[in-house]
């Protein structure tokens, strides 16, 4: 089972190049970033994302054409499940995941549009510095110097 925190699921545009994103937040966070920006998500908590569900965000967020999963949460499968779901129910809306580790099993860049790996290190900074450790990839392509200005 793969938990997110409905009260942090929010559109966004700039998580994914030229998307408007509806990012949502998986809590049971497998990684241990040191200066994690959000260490509660470690933690059991908030509610189930089902297929139910994403069909419901989706429907309530008219307009989204991507939707990204902040975290893998600790259920491989259910991950797998819901990506799989978004594709076959959802194939006008790509589909992101924004993994802590350094490196995925192939499965995921085959399952989902964008995958983003690399754990954040404080001192090489985020997405948008060129000094990043993290990659943004889509369908295997690193895009990641979109982020750079």
């Amino acid at each position: 089972m793969i938990k997110y925190l409905p009260q942090l699921t929010d559109v966004v545009m700039e998580e994914i190049p030229g998307k408007i994103t509806l990012a949502v937040e998986i809590s049971r966070c497998q990684g241990n970033c040191p200066g994690c920006h959000s260490p509660f998500l470690k933690e059991d908590i908030g509610l189930e994302l089902t297929t139910d569900v994403v069909d419901m965000l989706l429907y309530d967020n008219f307009g989204v054409n991507c939707f990204l999963l902040l975290g893998e949460g600790d259920d491989p499968e259910a991950l797998k499940a819901i990506a799989r779901h978004l594709r076959s129910e959802h194939p006008r809306v790509e589909s992101a995941l924004y993994s802590g580790r350094q490196e995925v099993e192939d499965e995921l860049y085959e399952l989902f549009d964008y995958v983003k790996v690399g754990p954040y290190i404080a001192s090489l900074g985020p997405l948008n510095s060129w000094t990043t450790n993290q990659r943004l990839y889509h369908h295997r392509e690193d895009i990641t110097s979109k982020f750079w200005r």
